[in-house]
């Protein structure tokens, strides 16, 4: 071996907040070595993989892995380790060859190598005759040998595996460290992370961390020789004998046994040396011939479990540091996962077994069928306290909405002005400014600096800083004088229909009313005219005079605020209805509800509940900030509007339950909802006329609920409109309810799949 460490670890610390992950870490591992990584759950072991692949930050010490510091080189030591997390990685809608290439490919190699090096780990790790399959489809032991493989395929010379065989059967377990073993022996440093004490075993050196600090190092032989292991004037048996369960509480309460736990069907003890082989069985009362007892050595999990209760009893143990003497046995008994308190399991009366499942013995225990109700208390406190513990849910439901109804109140405005315009005057007269200044005072354009030649004009337009050109000719001024028709020519930028309208509509308006201008000049000099005003002008013979109800001054606040209110009441209780179902059967929380009591309806009436009131809370919010801000009154009743939200909010929180029943995860979730809300947003009638529409997409837009919505917010908020004049309206968002209510309870079951 290189006595030159490939990894190099000292005083290694990472903190988050307050919380420290890993505490002062040293240790070292050489090349070819398999260094074994123990402790429970939390302990920091995959925060310091983390660190030694460079993906996270130590807070304090160094660390170095092929002689490139973690901190500062981290991408040199990226490209020359491999990675196989704990939980299954790759892409799972991708093939096993798929997977493999796309991996060779982010570590650059050439399709040469690439090939040369994918045919190597499909051969290394058995999975030649899986590569057309998707990897979702894999077994977990396959799974391993794929991420394995991607691991591997740019030849790494370090390999970090975190808990490479959770979760996979022991034949793959057994499988996957012949692998490990081959690649040892090929010269590949490994580091492994692991529960299991049979792999602990196998490692070339193990270390044992425990609260984020390392209680010890070595190989396998010097721990268990560790004295505070089997202490000086003890010895170390296994006992077999029959009804090991029962005879283990004996052993613990017999005078010199300082530990007992059961290995299988067999029984370890660590008692004082003084402790004779008869005593033992004498306070057992077994015969001699019916046990069977035999000295053995310490075993792994012997280490830990001594190592733990001695760091349990000296939390201020120094990180690395030899193990201490165990001042206490019963410490050591404490640590046992077998001590139950001074009670032995077999002194329980069996239970009874009727029909292949265990009932209580007595009638009267058994149970009753659960009322579909069942738990609805339960749920909705368990809920109220989400929103409570959940800051950015809280944010989300009450503060997004003002946010979203100042950001689109104040953006969306189909009043279009100050079309940018050049001006290419060839004639340059009077006449010729005029009709300039006319243009200016539409407020429609807004003329950019003018134009002096031809080029200039056309790149003012093909470079869109202009989206409308206007050529007034040399002769325009002389033609007019001479009565003739002058042309002026309007270019216009058609790529967005709305502004193309709006500056065509102005333009032809524009020449209409100078045309009138002159020509009413030119009959009041001539002294003719069709018709002549009250101070005795020449007039137009007839004289339109329009009058606009509800909204006198066209402001497009008064029709799209309202609209607003409805297109956000259902997107934020859609989303929220939606991602609370999905989140939980993610987290597995929600197959935890089903294997307990509570009825469909109360689980469903507990998650349902908070979010429609909080959602009643966000529309006073929303029609507040309408009223006050953007200067929109109610015209109509105010209770009658309150009434129809609310019953607009159940049908929105049906259609978020609909979405949780139809998706898995978050991410299908928020696709699916999106996929709702476009709809919503486009064909409802809050952008665009429903009756402009083509016949069968204006058909489809009954379907949307939030159409009828819109068309109540409206007709109460701008029109005064009463139930009377909304019952329609009104029928068709109760039936939208009902119906997706119904679908939602139809397809929502208390069972996984």
């Amino acid at each position: 071996m290189n006595p030159e460490p490939v990894i190099d670890v000292r005083g290694l610390s990472r903190r988050f907040g307050r919380l420290t992950a890993v505490d002062g870490v040293t240790f070292q591992v050489r090349r070819g070595e398999i260094f074994g990584l123990l402790g429970p759950n939390g302990s920091g072991k995959s925060t310091i993989i983390r660190m030694l692949c460079g993906v996270l930050a130590p807070s304090a010490g160094a660390a170095s892995v092929l002689g490139y510091d973690v901190a500062r080189d981290s991408e040199a030591v990226k490209r020359r380790i491999g990675y196989m997390s704990q939980n299954f990685s790759l892409y799972t809608d991708l093939t096993v060859n798929e997977n493999l290439t796309f991996y060779g490919r982010v570590y650059g190699l050439s399709p040469e190598r690439l090939a040369q090096r994918r045919r190597a780990v499909i051969d290394l790790v058995g999975i030649d005759g899986q590569l057309d399959k998707l990897a979702r489809t894999l077994s977990g032991g396959w799974k391993q040998r794929l991420a394995l493989a991607c691991a591997l395929i740019h030849e790494p010379e370090v390999l970090f595996l975190d808990e490479p065989t959770a979760g996979i059967d022991p034949v793959a377990r057994r499988q996957l460290w012949d692998l490990l073993f081959e690649l040892a022996a090929q010269g590949v440093t490994l580091f492994v992370t692991t529960h299991y004490m049979d792999e602990a075993e196998r490692c070339s050196h193990v270390g044992y961390i425990y609260q984020s600090r390392l209680l010890v190092v070595g190989d396998a032989a010097a721990l268990k020789a560790l004295p505070d292991v089997t202490p000086a004037h003890t010895r170390r048996y296994e006992l077999t004998v029959s009804d090991p369960t029962h005879r283990l509480r004996q052993l613990r309460q017999t005078p010199g046994v300082q530990d007992a736990t059961l290995f299988g069907q067999t029984i370890h003890l660590l008692v004082s040396a003084d402790v004779s082989l008869e005593t033992l069985l004498s306070g057992l009362g077994v015969p001699a011939g019916a046990a069977d007892l035999r000295p053995i050595t310490a075993s792994l999990e012997d280490v830990f479990v001594t190592l733990t209760a001695r760091a349990q009893s000296s939390p201020a143990l120094a990180s690395g540091s030899s193990a201490v003497p165990v001042s206490s046995t019963d410490a050591l008994r404490s640590a046992s996962p077998l001590n139950v308190d001074g009670g032995s399991s077999s002194s329980a009366s069996p239970p009874n077994v009727e029909e292949g499942c265990l009932v209580a013995s007595h009638p009267r225990h058994r149970p009753t069928k659960t009322p579909s109700t069942y738990g609805f208390l339960a749920v909705l406190l368990k809920e109220f306290s989400h929103l409570k513990r959940q800051p950015s849910t809280l944010f989300f439901i009450l503060l997004v909405p003002v946010m979203q109804t100042l950001i689109f109140g104040f953006a969306i405005n189909v009043e279009i002005e100050h079309i940018p315009t050049v001006v290419y005057d060839l004639d340059g007269r009077q006449q010729a400014r005029d009709l300039t200044e006319a243009f200016r005072n539409t407020r429609t354009f807004q003329l950019l600096d003018p134009v002096h030649d031809a080029e200039s004009f056309r790149r003012a337009i093909t470079a869109g800083r202009a989206k409308v050109g206007i050529t007034i000719p040399p002769d325009f001024s002389d033609k007019l004088v001479k009565g003739e028709q002058a042309q002026v020519q309007v270019l216009i930028d058609g790529s967005d229909s709305s502004v193309a309208t709006a500056a065509l509509n102005a333009a032809n308006l524009l020449g209409l009313n100078r045309s009138f201008t002159i020509t009413q000049a030119s009959q009041d000099v001539r002294g003719l005219a069709p018709a002549r005003g009250p101070a005795g002008h020449a007039a137009l013979p007839v004289e339109v005079r329009p009058r606009l109800l509800f909204n006198p001054d066209l402001k497009s606040a008064y029709f799209f605020v309202p609209g607003l209110v409805g297109i956000i009441l259902q997107m934020v209780t859609l989303f929220l209805t939606a991602f609370s179902v999905v989140r939980e059967r993610e987290n597995g929380t929600l197959e935890q509800l089903f294997v307990t009591p509570v009825g469909r309806a109360g689980l469903l009436m507990g998650k349902l509940v908070p979010y429609a009131l909080t959602g009643f809370l966000e529309t006073l919010i929303v029609l507040a900030v309408m009223v006050y801000l953007f200067g929109v009154p109610i015209a109509g009743s105010l209770m009658l509007l309150l009434t129809l939200s609310l019953l607009f909010l159940v049908c929105a929180l049906g259609l978020g339950l609909l979405i949780s029943t139809l998706a898995r995860t978050q991410l299908a979730a928020m696709q699916t909802a999106f996929l709702v809300m476009l709809p919503s947003v486009l064909l409802s009638g809050f952008m665009f006329p429903r009756a402009e529409m083509p016949l069968p997409i204006y058909l489809l837009t009954f379907l949307i609920p939030v159409t009828y919505f819109l068309e109540i917010l409206r007709g109460i908020v701008l029109r005064g409109a009463d139930l009377q004049d909304l019952l329609p309206h009104i029928a068709c968002l109760t039936a939208c309810t009902v119906a997706v209510l119904g679908i939602s309870l139809a397809r929502f079951r208390k069972k996984i799949g």
